[in-house]
């Protein structure tokens, strides 16, 4: 049986580490800057914070470059074309993503590939927590642009170079790897290579942006599907009457749902402290017009009972004016005289009074009824003023609710296109 450390595999790695310094760039010319090669597969979008501007991605990365000092004479060790190393024997280069802002989760791969060439494959899946610009205004027809942005931390263009693995327009357009049963829709990774100018030099940088965009199916009707409906109920309490005490009632059951439903969304809408949905928005005015409609009706019904209280308020003393002329009147001089006049003397001296106490409340009623009909002309002027402005209000519903909708379907238009 042939030992372990006979076999071809075992003399080629002791033979490749047995002086190599991995604290060395991997170049004969230090002249000649060593071009590292990189490709990138979005597998999956887990987590979208938009309140701390996070985004969450798992990602297969590849690292590409070549070692001087890592070849081999293939036929020499029996056709060994291929190996594997421990990657902490070797050289690595120092490339960093800009836009972490967590700690690299990635399974412990231990190994790389090196071929004969000296080419070493440094494949590995990361989760990448990284800092991205995410805007909410077309919820949920947002799409999202983010960067993940390679360069070597220490090394400048001269040390080490970057460089493409693949084509361009094949990273762009490759979605094989990406799994499409999560909420986000994975629509093109673009790539761009640039040199990044610093003080302390020039640094070679590769740029890739994910373009990710939500599948809205479940939010159009947990969200804007219900919303429509409260605003169609709100629009249809403007066929009450504005005096009608039944639309108070009615406006404020509506209210009610609204309140409930924006407790609801406010769960559901990513909140974000830099811009607010545009379905928040409207969804804020509506409630807005909601409010000042009920407003309007507490007023007008508030006026009408005042204005009842008061046409009340000239019968009932009119009555009592009555209920007091009924009374039997008493001299005052007989009274003193403690002599009581004769009915014949009454009569004689109580015409004059009745005619007095008729015509005081003939001229009462004339009054009051002249007081009733400019308190009816006000009534009807004010009636015709609030509905002048529930025509307004109702009007500025109808344009609010048309523009809601054109909105909606422009943005749901837009998402479909990409």
């Amino acid at each position: 049986m042939l030992h372990p450390r006979n076999s071809a595999p075992h003399h080629l790695t002791k033979q490749l580490l047995q002086q190599y310094q991995k604290e060395v760039r991997p170049v004969h010319n230090w002249g000649e800057p060593t071009t590292v090669y990189l490709d990138l597969f979005v597998h999956a979008v887990l987590d979208v914070d938009v309140q701390n501007q996070k985004l969450k991605t798992s990602v297969w990365y590849h690292e590409v470059w070549y070692d001087e000092f890592l070849s081999w004479n293939s036929s020499m060790f029996d056709e060994i074309r291929e190996i594997s190393l421990p990657l902490s024997a070797i050289w690595t280069p120092d490339i960093i993503i800009n836009e972490f802002v967590d700690t690299e989760r990635s399974p412990d791969l231990p190994y790389v590939y090196v071929n004969s060439s000296g080419t070493i494959k440094n494949f590995k899946p990361i989760q990448v927590v990284s800092a991205c610009s995410l805007q909410t205004y077309a919820f949920p027809f947002d799409i999202q642009n983010c960067s993940l942005t390679f360069n070597s931390i220490l090394h400048t263009v001269e040390d080490i170079d970057l460089g493409f693995l693949r084509n361009r327009e094949d990273i762009k357009h490759d979605k094989k790897a990406f799994l499409n049963d999560s909420e986000w829709e994975l629509l093109s990774v673009s790539s761009t290579y640039n040199i990044l100018q610093r003080s302390a030099g020039d640094f070679a940088q590769i740029q890739f942006n994910v373009v990710i965009r939500r599948r809205p199916l479940a939010y159009v009707v947990s969200l804007l599907i219900p919303s429509i409906f409260l605003m169609l109920m709100d629009l249809g309490s403007f066929y009450l009457p504005p005096n009608c005490r039944a639309r108070i009632i009615f406006k404020t059951s509506v209210l009610v749902g609204y309140t409930v439903f924006r407790v609801n969304m406010a769960n559901e809408v990513p909140r974000s402290t830099g811009n607010t949905s545009l379905i928040g928005v409207f969804f804020t005015v509506c409630m807005a017009f909601l409010v000042l409609s009920l407003s309007k009706s507490v007023l007008l019904v508030k006026f009408l009972h005042n204005g009842q209280c008061s046409g009340w308020e000239q019968p009932l003393l009119c009555l009592q004016r009555d209920a007091d002329a009924d009374e039997p009147r008493v001299d005052p001089r007989a009274q003193c005289a403690g002599v009581t006049e004769s009915p014949s003397y009454q009569d004689q001296q109580a015409q004059p009074g009745t005619l007095k106490e008729v015509w005081f409340q003939l001229r009462s009623i004339n009054n009051y009824l002249q007081t009733q009909d400019q308190m009816d002309q006000q009534d009807v002027e004010w009636l015709a003023l609030l509905y002048r402005f529930d025509q307004l209000l109702f009007r500025s519903y109808l344009v609010m609710l048309g523009l809601y909708t054109v909105t909606l379907c422009s943005l749901w238009v837009l998402w479909s296109g990409l």
